[in-house]
């Protein structure tokens, strides 16, 4: 199901004939690294290079030999001829099946990347657009102090950055390859002939291995990419939240001719965010497997084969899939900052009490007797719902330390966004398209 929506790049990387392409890309630099070291004839080099395969008459053997690995081989050497004899000598299955597989796990990174790099940029840009627009900051779902959209929308750009990073990592451990023979004893196949081959394929030969490449690795790889979908579910999680009637700040796309509901037409519901919520749970769920793929007996059994078939291939698949949709989300993002504000002021000042409390505190009041003069007005501002500022205001407990004249500038929204400039200056983020006029101002002279 997830194929059918996924880009084309990710499932051609995945498909059928990008495995065997893979198997047969490595079993010739196998060849070429064996000529090197004079073990077989560099010119047989050429006529091996040529090597195909059909897929049609790889399923035909399979039902034979219900061996994969076998009936590739037979597959080309029954189009090569006498040559075919030097193709996989000295290997064992896992040397061309897990080191072709780390060549489809770097390739599937590398798309990866991509999608992240894009969606960090279009983060950076929603939130230099929104730097200044003020909104309500909630804890435990409630108001808390005023914050602004964009630095909500930055620090989930720096979430993605970090995810960055751990993509990165996680591909470098697993773009490992290993030519080491049925159990690892390099007895069959020198480690020049690792190395060698490992060099032409463009990766690094694993330290040591079994018969397979250590599952460690392709745990860290599902892992990290399970985390990358968590830090996308809880973006979803907050538009979704955002999205609510009630609150309306923010809402996912909604084309001309789209439905919510079968039932309501009025509905416009958050379903590309929630397919995201839904699909980074099934790659949590993939993660866990993937560490349980770690523990195998000796130097290995086949337990993890038939899970990777699935996990591997779906998990680059689905992150790949919900790196687009929710880039997608966000390029069409409705913001409200009307709403935002109407929000911001539901509670008639109660944002300001901390104000209140480190205003009264800096007249020497201990703190518990501070609290207890904010808290008490404040708690009757929500029940009674009135305005937060008229109430201290009336309290000569309060208007003792602090008069209506000192009480007033304190009720300023200004205070709360004092620093967003600076945040975003540490972070780099800069109005791009100030910054493209002023270097197009700079260059205008030098043009004319």
């Amino acid at each position: 199901m997830i194929e059918r929506y996924s880009r084309p790049q990710m499932k051609k990387i995945w498909s059928e004939e990008s495995k065997f392409d893979k198997w047969l890309q490595v079993e010739i630099a196998v060849c070429e690294a064996w000529a090197e070291v004079g073990a077989i004839p560099k010119e047989a080099i050429p006529k091996i290079k040529k090597a195909r395969y059909n897929l049609k008459r790889i399923g035909e053997i399979l039902k034979v030999t219900h061996h994969d690995m076998t009936a590739f081989l037979q597959a080309v050497a029954e189009g090569i001829g006498d040559e075919s004899r030097f193709i996989h000598l000295g290997l064992t299955s896992s040397d061309i099946m897990d080191t072709a597989l780390s060549l489809q796990l770097k390739e599937a990174s590398q798309l990866l990347a991509q999608d992240i790099a894009e969606l960090i940029d279009v983060l950076e840009n929603k939130a230099i657009e929104h730097k200044q627009t003020i909104m309500i900051g909630r804890t435990h779902g409630v108001h808390a102090e005023p914050t602004t959209f964009g630095l909500k929308l930055a620090l989930w750009a720096q979430e993605m950055k970090r995810n960055a990073a751990r993509l990165n990592s996680a591909k470098n451990a697993i773009s490992v390859g290993k030519i080491s023979g049925a159990v690892g004893t390099y007895a069959t196949v020198p480690p020049d002939v690792e190395q060698k081959a490992c060099t032409r394929l463009g990766l690094t030969p694993a330290p040591i291995s079994s018969q397979i490449i250590q599952r460690d690795r392709h745990a860290q790889f599902v892992t990290t990419l399970a985390i990358i979908a968590g830090s996308l579910e809880k973006f979803a999680t907050e538009i979704r939240s955002l999205q609510r009637t009630e609150i309306l700040e923010a809402e996912e796309p909604f084309a001309a001719g789209q439905t919510g509901s079968s039932a309501m037409p009025h509905k416009r519901n958050p379903e590309l965010c929630e397919r995201i919520c839904g699909l980074a749970r099934l790659l949590r769920g993939y993660a866990l497997t993937s560490i349980e793929n770690i523990a195998l007996w000796h130097e290995r059994d086949i337990s993890h084969s038939s899970t990777e078939r699935i996990i591997l291939p779906d998990s680059c698949l689905v992150l790949d899939y919900i790196l687009s949709i929710f880039a997608s989300i966000m390029k069409g993002l409705q913001v409200y900052p009307e709403n935002m504000r109407r929000n911001l002021e539901l509670t008639q000042g109660l944002v300001f009490s901390q104000r209140v409390l480190i205003a009264l505190i800096e007249k020497a009041i201990t703190r518990q007797k501070a609290y207890e003069l904010v808290q008490r007005n404040a708690m009757k501002a929500w029940k009674q719902k009135t305005s937060f500022l008229d109430l201290p205001k009336a309290d000569p407990e309060v208007t003792a330390h602090l008069p209506q004249k000192e009480l007033e500038p304190l009720f300023d929204y200004s205070y709360f966004t004092k620093h967003v400039d600076e945040v975003f200056q540490r972070l780099g983020l800069t109005d791009r398209k100030k910054a493209k006029a002023a270097e197009a101002e700079e260059l205008t002279p030098q043009l004319l």
